[in-house]
């Protein structure tokens, strides 16, 4: 079968299987005519049920505040009620994510993470993004794409099995990787398109959306700036799974406005504020916290410090230190009781993938550990690359690995060292010490300037940058007496 073969062409194909009889219906959201075979609306609810728990390990779990989740689910659920499918029964959930990350999976379960909360400036950038989201469930957009996918891969199976063509795909590979892949152009615009018919339909500022995607491409911006200009790798980044523009935005806008859509709808800035006051803001003490060069986590009773030059970086799987000329470092935690000691322990996990040299037993603040090293490539130059293991308890291991060019490792050498040398643990009384950031509300009085404020954030630097950011401040902004802005406190 040739790859560019027409989908009504498979359609046919398709039909001629059992259990398959009917291949396009449709849409009541977009009113366009779409080829659905394989995953039906009942599908779309079995497989949402059957990710949803995945996407709550995934993404730290549910934000433990039953207020702001009722909350975020009563914009929600008015907004599907103004839908197509308004019968249709969503879930919505607040991850405890510090990401800025908002999306959906079949059958209506819908997601914002709380690093997005921090993020919103109103009741109507909130119900804007829950719009686009539903937006999504409602073109089934996941089910678009799946269908489709399926469609193609089976019927290159089916006529590879009558033409004997080597050429066929294995459909054990389509599944839950589809579900987060960022949408087409085309869905994206589709979606803005719904979004902004929902919103107007419950009575929210359309001009919203706009705003917050602006909010958003500041916050990227920074993130980037924060992480350097290759560190896209460990900042989650919005955009790269929503294609979207603040002009197609407004083209949405401004179709939806053509018919009749609501304009100057009230913003409900302030029930907002109130609600969201207090969030938490960046680590979760669970998680661990970041404190400018230091990593402390107060539930483990651990910390450590990374070089001058290195910016940290606290994610679910790992903690990063990104450093000068591309140099890592990369922080784990191994569960696993072993009677070996740490040199064995480092045989064992690395040497069939490193040729390793210099492999000592060495003690850090008391702890059994090993170091051993090896000359690998990274980023397509030479580099040293130094393991590091730590028996912390009898059953984990704590790891290091850094990564340093050959060119800059002997500056950074010894720094190094004391960072390993500093890993320690936090007696009782430390590790209380430690509090969380919390998204905070206050007044603007006479006197107060944007970079007043931010220099009361709780940050080594960028914190004037990251006020306007966390407000959505553009350069040259100015405050107003009796304005409510967010900060950051601890």
């Amino acid at each position: 079968m040739k790859r560019g073969c027409t989908l009504v062409a498979l359609c046919a194909l398709l039909l001629a299987l059992p259990g398959l009889s009917s291949c396009v219906t449709t849409n009541p959201a977009t009113g366009q005519r779409e080829l659905t075979p394989f995953m039906s609306p009942a599908e779309e609810r079995r497989t949402g049920a059957e990710e949803h728990p995945k996407m709550l390990a995934r993404f730290g779990g549910v934000y433990g505040d039953v207020g702001i989740g009722a909350y975020v689910a009563e914009i929600g659920g008015r907004l599907v009620k103004s839908s197509e499918l308004p019968n249709l029964e969503f879930t919505f959930t607040v991850l405890n994510s510090p990401d800025a990350n908002a999306f959906a999976l079949p059958g209506g379960y819908v997601y914002v993470t709380r690093g997005l909360l921090a993020l919103v400036n109103s009741e109507a950038e909130l119900a804007g993004v829950l719009a686009h989201e539903i937006g999504h469930v409602t073109a089934r957009h996941v089910a678009q794409r799946y269908n489709r996918t399926v469609a193609t891969n089976l019927g290159t199976a089916i006529l590879g099995t009558v033409v004997q063509s080597p050429d066929v795909d294995q459909l054990a590979r389509i599944g839950g990787e589809l579900l987060l892949k960022g949408f087409s152009r085309e869905q994206e615009f589709q979606a803005d398109m719904l979004g902004v018919r929902y919103m107007s339909r419950v009575g929210y500022e359309p001009e919203a959306s706009a705003a917050f995607l602006r909010t958003l491409a500041g916050h990227s911006a920074l993130e980037r700036e924060l992480a350097g200009r290759e560190g896209r790798g460990v900042v989650e980044d919005f955009f790269a799974t929503h294609p979207r523009t603040e002009d197609r935005v407004r083209k949405a806008i401004a179709a939806a406005q053509a018919r009749g859509a609501q304009a100057k709808a009230p913003l409900r800035r302030d029930r907002f504020l109130d609600v969201i006051e207090g969030l938490l803001y960046g680590d979760d003490p669970e998680q661990g916290l970041v404190r400018g060069r230091t990593f402390v986590h107060p539930e483990l009773g651990f910390a450590f410090k990374a070089p001058p030059g290195y910016r940290l970086f606290n994610t679910q799987r790992a903690v990063f230190a990104k450093g000068p000329e591309d140099a890592l470092i990369r922080f784990d935690a191994a569960k696993k009781r072993t009677a070996a000691d740490m040199t064995s322990y480092l045989a064992e996990t690395w040497e069939r993938v490193f040729a390793l040299s210099d492999v000592e037993r060495i003690q850090i603040n008391g702890m059994e550990a090993a170091t051993g090293r090896a000359s690998v490539r990274w980023q397509g130059r030479p580099a040293d690359l130094r393991l590091v293991a730590i028996r912390f308890s009898a059953d984990v291991i704590y790891r290091f690995m850094m990564v340093t060019p050959l060119e800059i490792e002997a500056l950074v050498r010894q720094e190094l060292q004391r960072t390993t040398y500093g890993f320690r643990r936090l007696g009782q009384s430390e590790a209380a010490a430690y509090r969380p950031f919390r998204l905070g509300v206050v007044t603007v009085e006479p006197g107060d300037t944007v970079e007043s404020l931010g220099r009361r954030m709780p940050f080594e630097d960028f914190q004037v940058a990251r006020f306007r950011a966390l407000n959505g401040l553009p350069q040259g902004a100015q405050l107003s007496p009796g304005q409510r802005v967010k900060i950051v406190i601890e």
